[in-house]
Formats: C-alpha cells, structure tokens, sequence
C-alpha cells in the first residue's frame, strides 16, 4: 500500500487515474460485471445508477423501510418518490409480496438492499420486475463477493452499486463508490455524470449536468491493496460469525442469532456485519458499552419514522417487521483482526447480562 500511495504522491495525479481504471477492471472481472464505473462515494453511486438508468421526477422507486438512509434519499435525489415497504424477517430484505402491494402505474423501479450477510431474493424480485414491465435496481453497497445464482450482487437487474466506506467488507480510507451494470448506455451515462456531464474527462464540453464525483487515486491505491486479501478476510469473518453462532445458540431465544430464509435461488453468505436480535437490545448494548465492547444498531428507525420522509404518501405502508428489527437488532464486533479470545469476551458479557440483569 505504501509503495502505490508513493506512486501517486509522485505522479501528481490525485484524482481519477491510471489507478482508479485499474480498480474498476479489478472490480469488473471479480463482480463479473461487463462495466464498473468508480465514483466518489456509495451514495454518489445510487443517485447516479438511478439518473443513467432513466429515474427521474413522476417515477415511484420500491425500496425496503429497513435499511441505510441513502437508499431513500438518492431516489429524492433524482426527483423520484421511494414508496417504502416491509422486509422479510431474518433477511432483513425487501419482501416479494409487500413489493407486488406497493405498484402503481407510477411504478418504474424496484429497488432491493442486500443488508449484512446475505441478498435479497433476486430471483423473485426479477420475476415481479419482468412481469410488470419494472425496472430492476440493487442497492448492493455492502454486496461485494455476495453471489445468488451464480449473479453477483448488482448484477441482477440493470445495475447495482458498491460502497467501499471504511467500514465495509472492502473497505477504504475515506469515501469511495462503484457502479456496476451490464449496460453499455447506463455505464456511458454513469461515467458522464461523474465528472460533471463530461463526455470526455478534460474536453470541457457538458452534455447535461452531472457531478463532481470521481474517485481519488489515494482511496484506489488504498482498494487494490486491500483486494489482495478480500478473500482470506472473508474467510476470518465467516470463522468469527460462526463462533459467535456456537456460543450464543445458548442463549435462545433471549438472543436470536442471524438466519438465512429460503431463496429461490441458492446465496453465499458474506458477514459484513454479525446482527443478532434482543428484547432488550438498548439495556444490552448499555452493558457491553460499560465493558468496553463496541456496538452498533442498524438501524434505529424504520425509514417511515425519519422525519426527513414524513410527508411521503409512499412512508405510510404499515411496516411491522421493519419496525421490530428496528427496536431489536444489534451487531457486534465483526472485523478480520478480531481475536477468538475477544469474540470469547463479547459472548460472556452477553451470556452474564442475560443471567445477572432483570
């Protein structure tokens, strides 16, 4: 990693560069994908798979209730309307059936999120988009190394996008995005609108108005890297979840561990985040904070309780499962330098709180 971010810092060249296409010809060939287009950041990602895939104002876009803010507000972003609807419990994706529900003649796009360790099911969400004449759109920023019937994620539909934020499975040192398609038009359209309508980087000449986001070399350097060991990290991830699988199967059904609902088409499973589900999450998570284990709740609120989407006719379907995994789920610590003994300490403290609290 050092030795590419010294090419860069001698280069000059700090933005979209030799790097950056080297890193979407790396992510095209892992993915499968006949185009990546690298961008700012996942969410720059969304608004612009939305825009070159024609969404625009007076369309309607399906979108879970459960999930990442940014799913919901890109599709603002582009003047469409989310209508949000219920998850599959266990999954945490789209449901089928709430999806069919949700279409209207103003319809133009489903848009499925693939959450934590597994995708949403491709197989039955494709067949809805086909039979209504729907566009097919995956928010699969956390989906890098998730196949289902031998698709990657994001390549189900006419295109998908990945998030590389610090976080995440494959993760950067700062922002950075791809959108992946099959589509010659939706990748030349991507591309453009990244640098800021451009048809040509440098040719000054704008054929519409995009944005300013191209991705750096510093974050592509940091990405290439970072590919060479994807594959042993996901591996370390799937030892780590399975550990946490085996110590806290005790504790149901206090604590329900993740599971994977049947699919129609057969997934691999890619722990980017080990969610568990508790009556008692808050009080939980208070006692593992006290005992210096960190936690994250993904995610507080149903997109129908953001204040931001309040006025949405579309934020009104009733969203109960959405709305439980909200007040129950958890993750814990999950990264690829997490040691035995300390995914060991994290079960203890969970096992103790559930025998000494109230």
């Amino acid at each position: 990693m050092e030795a590419r971010l010294r090419t860069v810092a001698r280069s000059g060249r700090f933005t979209y560069g030799p790097l950056g296409r080297e890193l979407e010809q790396a992510i095209a060939e892992r993915t499968g994908a006949r185009h990546a287009v690298a961008v700012g950041n996942g969410t720059d990602a969304l608004v612009i798979l939305l825009r070159a895939a024609g969404i625009g104002p007076g369309d309607e876009v399906i979108v879970p209730a459960y999930t990442f803010f940014a799913t919901a507000s890109s599709v603002l972003h582009v003047g469409a309307e989310p209508v949000l609807v219920d998850i599959l419990p266990g999954s945490y994706a789209m449901d089928p059936e709430a999806a069919r529900a949700a279409i209207t003649e103003r319809t133009r796009a489903i848009m499925p999120v693939h959450l934590f360790s597994q995708m949403a099911d491709m197989r039955r969400l494709r067949d809805l988009a086909d039979e209504h004449g729907l566009l097919l759109l995956e928010d699969s920023a956390e989906g890098i190394d998730m196949v289902m019937g031998g698709v990657h994620a994001g390549l189900w539909g006419k295109g998908g996008v990945l998030s590389f934020f610090p976080t995440k499975t494959l993760g950067s040192l700062g922002d950075a995005g791809m959108v992946l398609t099959d589509d010659d038009e939706v990748a030349a359209r991507a591309r453009r609108l990244r640098s800021h309508g451009q048809e040509v980087d440098g040719s000054y000449e704008y054929l519409e108005l995009g944005y300013n986001s191209r991705l750096d070399e510093i974050q592509s350097a940091v990405l290439l890297t970072r590919l060479e060991t994807l594959g042993a990290e996901i591996e370390r991830r799937a030892e780590i979840a399975a550990r946490y699988d085996r110590q806290l199967a005790a504790l149901a059904p206090a604590v329900r561990t993740p599971w994977f609902p049947e699919t129609a088409e057969p997934g691999n499973p890619v722990f980017y985040v080990y969610l568990i589900e508790s009556d008692r999450r808050d009080a939980l998570v208070e006692y593992l904070t006290e005992h210096g284990v960190g936690t994250e709740v993904y995610y507080p609120r149903a997109l129908t309780e953001q204040p931001a989407l309040a006025a949405l006719a579309g934020a009104r379907h009733p969203v109960p499962v959405a709305v439980a995994a909200s007040r129950r789920a958890v993750g814990l610590p999950l990264y690829p330098d997490l040691t035995d003994d300390q995914v060991d300490r994290v079960c203890e403290l969970i096992a103790r709180f559930h025998k000494e609290t109230p």
